[in-house]
């Protein structure tokens, strides 16, 4: 039986719910909403916000940093400490993959790497993007400093956890089978200090299958990139590219289908499975 969320109704994200507990505690709701290219979907994946709320909390409780976690209560709810995000997500992409793909391939970014799709990078590549509920756009790092979202300090400190976050979980999904290809993480500020937020799944990360892995291809996927390639190939991403270009409302995405949806549930189970070594 579905536990139900306690606690004040604040706001709904892409696919959390967030509850006010006290001034100092939070608790997040995981829900099954998808969203892909900053859409929420009219479908639903079952399991996903078990697996996000339960994978977020292997990885605050395993890696060692700083972090807002509390608990966990029932099988896809969190309390956490409130703080003060960061209007900056930390992505960082080992692999030549995504929107990172495109801007090379437009001029917008320069590489040490041939524009080979999923070429492994020489190292690991900070692109911290803005925070936004219509579209997350890449930001500069000067950039981040200069309109305030952090200190040099803080943007230091953040960019080398990032990183070394990216090297560790790396190293789990390696002994796990599976590549780690990209990282988004958040962080965000309690009592002067800043702290690992958000979560930490398949929402936020591509997971690549080491087997099947071959660079000039598209890459089977073990994350929500198959939501993605699926809207792309029903033509929905182009729609929503030239609405966005001419300044337009985002068209109704299309709902998913049952086999697409039973597949995404499926991996989302078998990743986390694999990665944390429990049975969901």
């Amino acid at each position: 039986m579905a536990v139900k969320p306690r606690g004040t109704f604040l706001r709904s994200g892409k696919v959390k719910d967030i509850y006010k507990l006290d001034e100092e505690h939070l608790l997040f709701y995981f829900t099954d909403r998808v969203s892909a290219f900053d859409v929420v979907l009219p479908s639903t994946i079952p399991r996903k916000g078990e697996v996000l709320c339960k994978l977020s909390a292997f990885w605050f409780e395993t890696l060692g940093v700083p972090h807002h976690m509390v608990s966990t209560e029932g099988p896809n709810m969190m309390v956490v400490n409130r703080m003060t995000m960061i209007p900056v997500e930390c992505v960082v992409r080992g692999y030549l993959y995504g929107s990172l793909y495109d801007r090379l391939l437009k001029g917008e970014v320069s590489l040490p790497v041939d524009r080979v799709l999923a070429a492994k990078l020489p190292e690991p590549y900070f692109d911290p993007t803005t925070k936004s509920e219509i579209k997350d756009e890449p930001i500069t790092e000067a950039e981040i400093v200069s309109e305030g979202r952090m200190s040099q300090f803080e943007l230091d400190f953040v960019k080398g956890s990032t990183k070394s976050i990216f090297w560790r979980m790396s190293q789990r999904a390696r002994d796990s089978g599976f590549i780690l290809a990209d990282l988004k993480l958040e962080f965000g500020r309690r009592n002067g200090t800043v702290l690992l937020g958000d979560s930490i799944g398949p929402d936020e990360f591509r997971m690549w299958p080491a087997d099947r892995y071959a660079p000039g291809r598209s890459q089977d996927s073990y994350d929500k990139q198959p939501v993605r390639d699926w809207l792309t190939g029903a033509g929905y991403k182009e729609k929503l590219d030239r609405a966005r270009k001419s300044g337009e409302p985002a068209p109704q995405p299309p709902v998913l289908p049952p086999e697409l949806i039973s597949l995404v549930s499926d991996r989302y189970v078998h990743i986390y499975e694999v990665l944390t070594g429990r049975k969901l």
